[in-house]
């Protein structure tokens, strides 16, 4: 009895530091974003992607070498595989970033929380996930706090500003769309890759993608911007070695659901620096979506839960 109290706490306090690796890298993704909004449109997108992927490259090689797994994590055998992650997860980075420049920061961050109820849509159809009604129906519920986000955007086309904004609103959901397809392509790579490999993989491939965009007009940036994107790539490499981290110590039904403290970071990071007050709607229609993203995750932790439990059945002799 003792030592199984020991092993739960232990257990306990493995998974509190996997929380706070994951809320860690929620706020590091958010900061990220305030850090590309305060470059407002001075600096091309692909630019902006350029400097957000290759600035993170020496934070994962360091994260990895610290761990001793820097070799592990630059070895694949599916280097195809990481390519084609990395032109869809550029894809959705390039226009998230294009959204912060057309739409207030929580609005951006209500709208990246379609992306769960797309990874199930597209993994039922790709990967031939079971998708059943409890699922759907949450799904379904989530579609419709999508819509009370937008809906607001999408009826204010008559005047420039309303038009700017109905076409952030879109180019956010193409964005979330585009994430869940990368996501549904991340959950093939790690059956045999690991986690920091994927994410190193993917800041190599979006660094040299964005170079496609040199043609379209570069600019060089001023010392206060350069300073912004740079720390832009620094603390979205953090981020991105924290989350990875964070699965080590906690499993990933526990610590999926601290991804919706971003709104209230995005919230506090708007009013402060931005003078961005959410509107009703949009706190309306993000709970909404977290309502239907937290049932989602409660439902593939059961369904996990019942597949360990088959796994470790006997039939007992006859």
């Amino acid at each position: 009895m003792r030592e199984s109290r020991l092993v739960s706490h232990g257990i306990e306090h493995r998974v509190g530091y996997g929380i706070a690796l994951k809320v860690g890298a929620v706020l590091s993704f958010t900061i990220m974003g305030a850090l590309i909004k305060a470059t407002g449109s001075r600096v091309p997108t692909g630019e902006v992607v350029f400097f957000r992927s290759f600035f993170a490259v020496p934070v994962l090689v360091g994260y990895l070498a610290y761990i001793g797994q820097l070799h592990e994590g630059v070895r694949t055998d599916r280097f195809l595989g990481h390519m084609w992650r990395g032109v869809i997860g550029t894809t959705a980075m390039g226009l998230m970033f294009t959204a912060l420049s057309l739409l207030p920061l929580p609005e951006v961050t209500a709208l990246q929380y379609a992306t769960p109820l797309f990874i199930t849509i597209l993994a039922a159809i790709m990967l031939g996930e079971r998708v059943r009604l409890f699922r759907i129906s949450a799904v379904l519920l989530g579609l419709i706090g999508v819509t009370v986000v937008l809906y607001p955007r999408l009826t204010s086309l008559g005047s420039e500003i309303g038009h700017l904004e109905a076409i952030g609103a879109l180019v956010m959901l193409g964005s979330t769309l585009a994430a869940a397809l990368a996501q549904v392509q991340v959950r093939n790579l790690v059956a045999t890759e690991r986690p920091a490999t994927v994410a190193l993989y993917f800041s190599f491939s979006s660094t040299l993608l964005s170079l496609l965009t040199l043609p379209f007009g570069w600019v060089v940036p001023g010392v206060q911007d350069a300073t912004l994107l740079i720390l832009c790539g620094l603390v979205g490499g953090a981020g991105q070695g924290m989350l990875s981290t964070s699965y080590r110590y906690a499993p990933a039904s526990v610590v999926a659901p601290f991804d919706y403290a971003s709104i209230f970071f995005a919230t506090a990071i708007g009013m402060v620096f931005f003078d961005e007050v959410p509107t009703s709607t949009t706190l309306l229609g993000a709970a909404i979506v977290i309502a239907a993203g937290i049932l989602i995750i409660w439902r593939e932790r059961q369904l996990g839960l019942n597949r360990s439990k088959s796994k470790g059945f006997k039939q007992p002799p006859a």
